[in-house]
């Protein structure tokens, strides 16, 4: 029974991740497609976040995810506004990245996210990494860099904006990590939440910018039909939501290794399927150099990963693996002398192993110490009375 249901776990990770890639390579290609004759990314970026507050809504109902009302004011404007706002920038910079550059540069470029995350986290968090951390960044740096010079459709714009949107996934990714600890809210809650947030701060500057381009563009149901226009849109949009469905499902039932895995198998999917499919073109150092970036960040997750797992193994090291610098050289100490002590074992050599009573016969007086002494003690015999007080422990023979 746990066998099969082993297997059963391990077939759906599996489904999972192939729904993944085609979603993801299927939202880039059409993403691509639609912005070669619709030149305006702030407006799929819109289309995208309307689709995450309509479509989100009720699968967070239907999944019974609470609402968070105690996140104060102090920390929406401290943290999450500040997040919603990186991800609105990070998602336009990303669609003019794929508008300038084809598709497999733009995700080469991405593959640098690991080099931005061990750079913003030093900075900000002030976090160390290990040696082998740091060098396996080297070939996630030589891959982009011979990847840019052999790439035949190079724009300086899309590099640009490449870098930019690894740079603002880099800052969410830190920070959402961040607001996930301190305020244990659901992770589809926070991209529901995200999502509507950046909707309606730019709604505004999207009216006032893409709003007046698209109204003033006399060429733009020439280029294309507006209902296909449309229908990408929309297409684009949804396919955007569902990856991040998926993507969150994922990281849900996988551990963050293999989950890092994945995604660096993602993004060798989205490139060979844009390849194959858009047909842009390529030339052999330009392949080695995107794989080789891919490899790299292959490097990166085992090398995170075994630092990470030094760290907790350092953190369960058993008391009995500590070695303390200080020596025990304390010998037994005898405990401290006092004169009832004298009295007690002198009355009690003379009694015998009881007291005797005055008829002969022996009865066990039970006693109660006190901090190591008798507390209190009255023996009559025809020589005297000893009394032992409780209240400052002084000895009185009458």
């Amino acid at each position: 029974m746990a066998e099969e249901r082993e297997v059963w776990v391990i077939v759906r990770v599996v489904l999972l991740c192939t729904a993944w890639y085609l979603i993801s390579s299927g939202n880039n290609v059409v993403g691509k497609t639609l912005l070669n004759e619709f030149p305006y990314p702030m407006t799929v970026t819109m289309v995208q976040l309307v689709c995450i507050a309509t479509c989100s809504s009720p699968v967070l109902k239907w999944m019974k995810v609470r609402r968070r009302s105690d996140i104060s004011w102090s920390y929406y404007k401290r943290i999450i506004i500040p997040l919603a706002l990186g991800k609105f920038m990070a998602s336009v910079f990303s669609h003019v990245s794929i508008w300038r550059v084809p598709v497999s540069y733009a995700h080469t470029v991405k593959a640098t996210m690991p080099l931005f995350t061990v750079v913003l986290g030093r900075v900000i968090l002030q976090e160390k990494q290990t040696t082998k951390v740091y060098f396996s960044l080297v070939p996630i740096i030589c891959g982009v860099a011979i990847a840019t010079i052999t790439e035949l459709s190079f724009d300086m714009l899309g590099l640009i904006a490449a870098l930019m949107s690894t740079c603002g996934f880099s800052l969410q990714n830190i920070f959402s990590k961040k607001v996930l600890t301190d305020t244990g809210i659901h992770h589809l809650r926070l991209l529901h939440l995200l999502g509507c947030l950046a909707l309606f701060m730019f709604l505004p500057v999207w009216v006032f910018t893409d709003g007046l381009s698209i109204f003033q563009d006399e060429s733009l149901l020439v280029r294309r039909d507006p209902w296909e226009t449309l229908i990408l849109l929309l297409l684009d949009g949804g396919l955007s939501w569902l990856q991040n469905l998926v993507a969150f499902t994922i990281l849900h039932h996988v551990t963050p290794l293999t989950y890092a895995v994945a995604s660096a198998t993602k993004r060798i999917s989205i490139i060979s399927i844009s390849l194959l499919l858009l047909r842009n073109p390529v030339t052999m150092p330009n392949v080695v150099g995107m794989f080789m970036a891919i490899v790299g960040v292959l490097g990166y997750n085992k090398a995170k990963y075994d630092a990470n797992q030094s760290k907790k193994k350092a953190a369960l090291m058993p008391l009995s693996q500590v070695v303390s610098t200080k020596h025990l050289n304390h010998s037994l100490q005898p405990p401290p002398f006092h004169p009832a002590y004298i009295f007690n074992h002198l009355e009690a050599a003379k009694q015998g192993p009881y007291p005797r009573l005055s008829n002969g016969t022996s009865s066990v007086v039970h006693t109660f110490p006190q901090n190591g002494h008798i507390p209190q003690i009255k023996t009559k015999n025809s020589h005297s009375v000893l009394h032992v007080s409780k209240a400052n422990n002084n000895v009185e023979t009458q």
